[in-house]
């Protein structure tokens, strides 16, 4: 039996999970409030107040440090690397501290498995960082040199309920031709060949479908004369296209529970915002199919959206002549980190060296 700590650190919280092989022994999310997060002025600040939150439940917990055999954390903002478990390298941490892609909380992830482990002497890991880059080449012309597409999605879901399916199914996920749809606040479409995510409608900031959260694909031209308008600063234009994009900016909510109320009340605006956001996903979907040249073996759709039936079917109607849907509603990330990890441990793949990729 192999014991994992898990650490998915968030913007407000630090969630944990212990596992036994791929058994749940417990979970917890550790809450920190505005007030203990302002204290720091950088997010690698947080590092020793996190540890001693965690090392502290698990001490009350009644938790022996030493019974893990391995702690993996929640894979950060590094340089563009192939999917996979890697090492906590001195590289990888180096690269986690500065933010080498971008300042967020699951860059914390590796840090703290890295500086946990290192106390009982196990291996320490991530999985499947958001920056996991499997794109081809044709998939990072823009159109613009100045501007190349870049890799950033919901990898760590998305390659977790790949492999799920092809193990469901007696298949090798390096097998498949699949279409993945993450929907949750953000979204994200890629189509997966032979194990690896050869394009993707970026989740960040400016492809695909808007989301809950996020503005999607905008109109270019109009986007460029508002941002020389004067009347927004660029933090301002940023926050229109992230955060308070989609369903924030038409509807005022980033909740599809509550959006889909509406639409059953008789809300005309509210109907009319979720079947733009099926049809445009409808569209991520179908342009994808073209990349793997209409092979699609499975679509399958997950995230938090994917709990909402309305969504799902609407999805289904057109689309479902291109393949046959599978449906794994949420997202389990303790799970698909541990896996990760266990992966590596009992052999069935090795741990990629973060300097040498």
């Amino acid at each position: 039996m192999i014991k994992s700590l898990i650490i998915n650190p968030g913007s407000t919280s630090t969630k944990l999970g212990v596992f036994e092989d791929e058994t749940l022994v417990f979970e917890e999310t550790l809450r920190h409030s505005t007030e203990e997060i302002a204290r720091f002025d950088k997010i690698v600040d947080q590092v020793d107040f996190r540890k001693d939150i965690i090392l502290n439940f698990l001490k009350e917990k009644g938790v022996d440090l030493a019974s893990f055999n391995m702690v993996v954390g929640r894979g950060g903002m590094l340089k563009p690397v192939p999917g996979g478990t890697y090492t906590t390298s001195d590289e990888l941490v180096h690269d986690l501290k500065i933010g080498f892609s971008g300042q967020h909380a699951s860059n914390l992830g590796g840090i703290l498995a890295k500086d946990i482990a290192d106390q009982i002497n196990v291996p320490s890991y991530i999985v499947d960082p958001t920056v996991v880059d499997e794109l081809d080449e044709e998939s990072r012309l823009s159109g613009c040199p100045e501007l190349p597409r870049i890799s950033v999605f919901h990898a760590l879901n998305q390659k977790a309920v790949a492999r799920r399916y092809a193990k469901e199914n007696g298949k090798k996920y390096e097998d498949l031709s699949l279409i993945v749809v993450h929907l949750g606040g953000g979204v994200s479409v890629g189509p997966h060949k032979n194990g690896k995510v050869i394009d993707i409608f970026n989740a960040l900031d400016g492809d695909g479908a808007f989301s809950p959260e996020r503005a999607g694909a905008v109109p270019v031209g109009a986007l460029t004369k508002l941002c020389f308008s004067g009347k927004y600063t660029e933090a301002e234009v940023m926050k229109m296209l992230v955060g308070n994009g989609g369903f924030n900016a038409y509807l005022g909510t980033n909740n599809m529970i509550e959006v889909s109320r509406r639409v059953a009340e008789g809300d005309e605006k509210a109907k009319l915002v979720k079947e733009a956001f099926i049809r445009q996903l409808s569209k991520n979907i179908g342009a994808m199919a073209t990349v793997l040249e209409g092979k699609v073996d499975q679509i399958i759709v997950t995230g938090g959206i994917a709990y909402d039936k309305e969504t799902v079917e609407g999805l289904k109607k057109r689309c479902e002549w291109i393949a046959p849907f599978t449906v794994y509603p949420g997202e389990d990330e303790l799970l698909a980190l541990v896996q990760g990890g266990l992966r590596v441990m009992r052999g069935e793949e090795k741990a990629l060296d973060y300097a040498s990729v």
